[in-house]
């Protein structure tokens, strides 16, 4: 058995990493109800221009399609893996990266490269993957201004033809102890093939309907980049959250048992002394 001294220290120990993780849950969890609250407000207007988008491409037959809507054989995609600059989140990152590894693993009849938006994918994905690009500085402002820079380049590089395909790998928030690994394709789109003839309905299209496509295809793309940047920062601070949940229980239930052989030793060690001294003043009067 220990001594007590090192019970002891091992006790403190404890106690300070359970105040840090006390108070790294509590950080994440002011931050999630923020993060949470903007991903929910979001949502809908993304998923109804997404789903505009593809019935207005769906009904426009035109000679000329619009180059984010160009289906063409697969020869290289490109992967966007989301996950984040600081750890300590449980298998937050960790899910991602096994996502990214599975669809190259998948794939491996085509050329797959991949750019990381976040620290932790990026340090350990450039082991084993083709990295093209990083932008792990992304979350410091997370704005649609600074995503939509990044959804612009690989668009051009699309639209050029440099890649055949663009899919986005992110976990999708559904609650603080819950996040869903999702894989999106972003381009081409794909336009939704309805039986209703939209342009032989009573809608009055002013510009054009090609124009209004056109017009709106880039922004839906850019939207659902931002979506899943959102989506992934409040599912990091819930993951965070729970994690440190967990961390601080596991923590104090150590703490406990450890208090408790303390106190077994210490009160062996008493009465050891109690024996010695009875030995003694019997060894005395001897």
């Amino acid at each position: 058995m220990a001594n007590l001294k090192e019970i002891r220290n091992r006790i403190a120990s404890v106690s300070s990493t359970m105040q840090i993780t006390s108070a790294m849950k509590m950080v994440s969890a002011a931050k999630l109800k923020k993060a949470q609250d903007a991903i929910t407000a979001m949502r809908p207007y993304s998923d109804k221009l997404t789903e505009l988008i593809q019935n207005l491409s769906g009904s426009i037959s035109g000679d000329t399609p619009n180059p984010y809507t160009q289906e063409r054989p697969t020869k290289k995609t490109l992967i966007v893996a989301i996950t984040s600059n600081r750890g300590l989140c449980g298998g937050f990152n960790s899910n991602i990266i096994k996502a990214v590894t599975q669809y190259v693993n998948d794939h491996n009849n085509e050329k797959v490269l991949v750019m990381t938006l976040g620290k932790k994918g990026d340090d350990v994905l450039a082991k084993t993957q083709t990295i093209v690009a990083n932008n792990n500085s992304v979350f410091d402002d997370l704005s649609f201004t600074n995503s939509g820079s990044i959804a612009q380049g690989f668009m051009d590089s699309f639209a050029a033809k440099e890649y055949d395909k663009v899919v986005v790998l992110y976990n999708r928030f559904k609650n603080a102890a819950t996040q869903i690994v999702t894989t999106e394709t972003l381009l081409p789109i794909i336009p939704k093939k309805t039986e209703i003839d939209i342009s032989s309905t009573d809608y009055i299209f002013e510009p054009t309907q090609e124009e209004i496509v056109n017009q709106l295809l880039p922004k839906s793309i850019k939207m659902q980049l931002f979506k899943a940047l959102r989506d992934s920062f409040a599912s990091e601070h819930g993951a965070r959250m729970t994690a440190m949940h967990k961390a601080t229980d596991n923590a104090t239930e150590m703490r406990d048992q450890l208090k408790l052989t303390y106190n077994k030793a210490r009160q062996a060690s008493i009465t050891n002394e109690i024996l010695e001294i009875v030995g003694g003043a019997e060894a005395l009067n001897n």
